[in-house]
């Protein structure tokens, strides 16, 4: 075991105005910061990047600043329906579950879907009576509500907001931004060179017919690879399934020998994505880390071995 490690981190993208308030860019970097020491505590005490993946993500999940876990997005019916996935790169196992009501941290559940299961993807209530033969808690549905995460559902409704609507530009109530592109997410290289992903997510506001976005797709939301990189991404999810944005960075790094910050962008910028679509995060196999977004914000940090400890909001 070698003791070089690397992991980032992402809690979505968007747009977060540029005269925002002192106070909410603390808000957002102290809680970008906090996911982002979750998961380098587990890496720097010689644990799995599927463990540091799962604290990280854990945390942002009890994190009511984001669309995940406590504070996601109410979707039309007025429910909170949670996406997730995890990858490990080393096995190739993955976990994926999607339409979550009731499971406080969708990315733990992913991990056992992985881990204790023979299938990568679970929906709804066949999930969470899974959850419950592994022994989770199930939450009710009033444990992920916030108050302005409502005040942005009661808006929407009130403004007629659809599914083309809802992946516009973020807008605020309360100085809190409604990120449409509100995934987070975490990519880790442990001491055992082991790469590892995973994406978690409340979806969209005001979402409606049980749309499912990239999250919980292996391969457009979530990727890892031992031979390469480990990729969570958060945006326009129809989009990153149409492309199959994670897998698309592994690719050009396996078969055109990319740097991975170099296949970063050109997936998010020179392929088939449009301006404001999202980004991404990733870390290589020798821990380089990537970040790439053609929307304004990434709310993102970096941390390795070499002492990094980083996290920005705006993209310049």
């Amino acid at each position: 075991m070698n003791k070089k490690y690397s992991i980032a981190i992402h809690g979505g993208a968007g747009v977060l105005p540029r005269d925002s308030s002192q106070e909410t860019i603390d808000m957002w970097n102290n809680s970008c910061a906090a996911a982002l020491k979750a998961g380098e505590d587990v890496l720097k005490a010689g644990g799995t990047s599927v463990e540091a993946v799962v604290a990280a993500i854990s945390t942002m999940e009890d994190d009511p600043i984001f669309n995940c876990g406590k504070g996601a997005v109410f979707s039309n019916s007025g429910l909170h329906e949670l996406d997730t996935s995890i990858m490990n790169g080393a096995t190739f196992g993955c976990g994926a579950a999607t339409g979550l009501q009731r499971i406080k941290n969708p990315i733990q559940l992913a991990r056992l879907i992985m881990e204790h299961s023979p299938h990568v993807m679970m929906i709804s209530h066949g999930a969470e009576k899974f959850a419950e033969s592994m022994g989770m808690e199930l939450v009710e549905q009033s444990y992920f509500y916030t108050e302005h995460r409502y005040k942005q559902w009661q808006q929407a409704l009130n403004e007629g907001e659809n599914i083309t609507a809802a992946i516009a530009d973020c807008m605020f109530v309360d100085h809190e931004p409604r990120m449409k592109k509100g995934t987070v997410g975490c990519a880790a290289l442990d001491m055992h060179g082991n790469l590892a992903s995973g994406t978690s997510t409340g979806g969209l506001t005001n979402k409606k017919f049980g749309r499912v976005g990239d999250t919980p797709i292996i391969g457009a939301g979530t990727y890892a690879n031992n031979e390469t990189v480990a990729v969570s991404c958060t945006g326009n999810g129809e989009e990153f399934i149409r492309y199959g944005v994670a897998k698309d960075v592994h690719n050009l790094i396996y078969y055109r020998n990319m740097s991975v910050q170099q296949a970063a962008d050109e997936v998010i910028h020179r392929r088939r994505l449009r301006p404001d679509d999202g980004g991404l995060i990733a870390v290589d196999k020798d821990g380089n880390i990537a970040y790439s977004c053609n929307s304004d914000v990434l709310f993102r940090g970096g941390a390795n071995s070499d002492g990094l400890f980083e996290v920005f909001l705006w993209m310049d």
